[in-house]
């Protein structure tokens, strides 16, 4: 249904509608705003307009969306979440519907989050930025725990009223046995809970049960007689156990044995990997046996050993890593929400030694139902892998019970290179220096193309929030290999702002993700690097095209023109739409390592590579 009225003209932000000039009606036709690239207010609240929005995404340069009261349908526009200077959205009394993306907690400088009155369902989104001043999702359908951020934090209870689905802290309702804790639930703990409520241990705390009835006085004789004779029975049970332990003792004296050794922990050979595995409190967990030999049992049996130290609800320690906290310890920390991806949510979580990790909880809505032996052979192979360049997998856990499922690894306090790129950046800062952009694709491309190499596995998730900053501000990557695990996407999430990392043969067909398309990210990365635009921002332009508009992006003088050159043919030979006709990640790392040494040669490396 077209237009009621020919023109289509912002309204003005004051809300009341002009008597001069009535309501805008209808829908929005699919072309209406593509030729505004350089608007950057929209303002069309207070009208009658009806229907799913038109794709957004040309409006790039967009700030603020003011679409509230009005009778927009469909589901969240997708598109907005490629605007990273957004500040203000307001989507409020209208009948949208469907999920909240997560990747709104991704724009960098939003302050006002209006999507109140709505017909959203699914989860609030770990919104953490600490430019948000404004956020209301009440009166939606929305469910599940409200994720506790710092900047959610600042609101009431308010801002999520009248979502009969919603709890936690925020809100002031318990989850109860849906979602305990962050990333435990209450049959994970596995252990008696602590004398302190404090933490994380408050919310895995169930009700004691009632006291049981006061008996009459002559069911209190019998039971104290039935009580005596078990007492009786138990004792001489006792009595027998020592005896035969003592003869066994004398034995094994005889026989030459050599002594028990004292361990708190068992190291077994599983899948080929040293793995530590915390053993369970118990009157005889001290003691180990060896044999004649004085080495450790025999190893026949180390896999089933191994199997049931996971399903009894341990952490397992990869790669001989020293175990330097308990499941326990880890269930007390503080947590703190600080992203949801593709197979689940990422937390920060502190120990009350101050250790800080980062715990990747896996949510079975988003991966495949996978058997206990895959998932543990798969990670125990992913945990083998040390790199500078990797962030190291130091522990996993997998429930007894249900499929609950734990990856942790060490926290990077330095944030992720999105957050360099795009997060503090005003609107007039230049891109980084080619020389920076030089240090981190070199780095990227030095774990990946270990990846390929040592253990035939793919990343199958290369993004900017998923190179982090080490401690030295080399880059990190996380969150590799573990697609084998995710669900296919929905197909509205592959118009996402993370849509353009993918390889065109993952668009198309949702074919498996291979080497070959990790070449495809990292070249996406790369030119996101140079100019500071998210892959949905990218123009499809040949070689030189290419290269006259990073020159116009970064406002940089000639001298640089000649690497940047070179960088760029990096770029055009990772995006080849032809897997075969793209490089390997090896000879993609050579590239760079040429054009630094070309660079060294000429200028004085100390003052380009400080």
């Amino acid at each position: 249904m077209p237009l009621a009225r020919r023109e289509v003209q912002p309204r003005r932000p004051s809300g009341a509608p002009s008597p001069h000039k009535p309501p805008l009606r209808g829908t929005l036709p699919p072309n209406t705003l593509t030729g505004l690239d350089q608007l950057r207010l929209l303002n069309l609240r207070n009208n009658s307009l009806t229907g799913p929005l038109p794709d957004l995404s040309p409006l790039y340069h967009l700030r603020a969306l003011f679409l509230d009261h009005n009778s927009f349908s469909g589901r969240f526009p997708i598109s907005v979440l490629s605007f990273p200077r957004l500040r203000f959205l307001d989507l409020s009394h209208n009948a949208f519907s469907g999920p909240i993306p997560d990747a709104l907690a991704d724009l960098p400088d939003i302050r006002y989050v209006r999507l109140d009155s709505n017909r959203f369902t699914g989860s609030v989104p770990a919104l953490n930025q600490t430019s948000l001043v404004v956020f209301n999702v009440s009166r939606n359908e929305l469910s599940g725990a409200v994720p506790v951020t710092r900047a959610l934090l600042r609101f009431d209870g308010s801002a999520f009223g009248f979502n009969p689905g919603l709890c936690g802290r925020i809100v002031g309702k318990e989850c109860g046995d849906e979602l305990g804790s962050p990333f435990f639930r209450p049959w994970v703990a596995g252990a008696p809970a602590p004398a302190t409520s404090n933490g994380l241990d408050q919310q895995l705390q169930r009700n004691a049960p009632p006291p049981p009835p006061i008996r009459r006085r002559r069911e209190s004789r019998t039971g104290l007689i039935s009580v005596f004779s078990v007492l009786s029975l138990v004792l001489i049970g006792c009595v027998v156990s020592l005896l035969l332990l003592g003869v066994n003792r004398r034995k094994q004296e005889r026989l030459k044995r050599v002594p028990m050794l004292h361990k708190r922990a068992v190291s077994v050979s599983h899948f080929g990997s040293k793995i530590r595995v915390e053993e369970e409190k118990s009157n005889n967990n001290n003691n180990n046996n060896v044999d004649e030999d004085g080495n450790n049992r025999k190893m026949n049996n180390s896999n089933d050993k191994a199997n049931e130290a996971v399903k009894s609800g341990n952490l397992v320690f990869c790669a001989g890593d020293d175990q330097i906290y308990t499941l326990e310890q880890l269930m007390r920390g503080s947590a703190e929400l600080i992203g949801r991806g593709t197979i689940g949510s990422t937390y920060k979580a502190v120990l009350e030694s101050n250790v800080c990790v980062t715990v990747k909880r896996f949510d079975g809505n988003k991966t495949h139902v996978t058997s206990r032996e895959m998932f543990e052979r798969h990670i125990v192979s992913v945990s083998r892998l040390r790199h500078p360049n990797l962030v190291p997998l130091r522990a996993y856990l997998q429930a007894r019970d249900r499929e609950e499922r734990l990856l942790i690894y060490d926290y990077q306090a330095n944030g992720s290179v999105f957050s360099l790129v795009h997060g503090s950046r005003s609107t007039r800062a230049k891109p980084m220096h080619w020389t920076s952009c030089l240090k981190i694709a070199e780095d990227v491309a030095h774990g990946l193309a270990y990846i390929h190499q040592t253990v035939r596995l793919v990343h199958g998730n290369l993004k900017a929030s998923n190179v982090l900053l080490g401690s030295d501000f080399e880059a990190l990557l996380t969150d590799y290999c573990l697609t084998v695990f995710a669900r296919p996407p929905l197909p509205e999430h592959n118009m996402d702002s993370y849509a353009g990392y993918k390889a065109p043969e993952i668009q198309k067909s949702g074919n498996q993700v291979t080497s070959k398309s990790d070449v495809y990210a990292f070249g996406v990365l790369l030119l996101e690097l140079l100019t500071c635009k998210t892959p949905s921002q990218q123009p499809f332009l040949m070689h030189m095209d290419l290269l006259n508009w990073v020159r116009h992006v970064r406002g940089e003088e000639a001298v640089d023109e000649k690497w940047l050159g070179l960088l760029l043919d990096i770029v055009v030979a990772c995006s080849q739409a032809s897997p075969e006709q793209r490089p390997t990640m090896w000879q993609v790392l050579k590239m760079i390592q040429e054009i630094k040494e070309s660079a060294m040669s000429e200028v004085d490396s100390s003052s380009v590579f400080s």
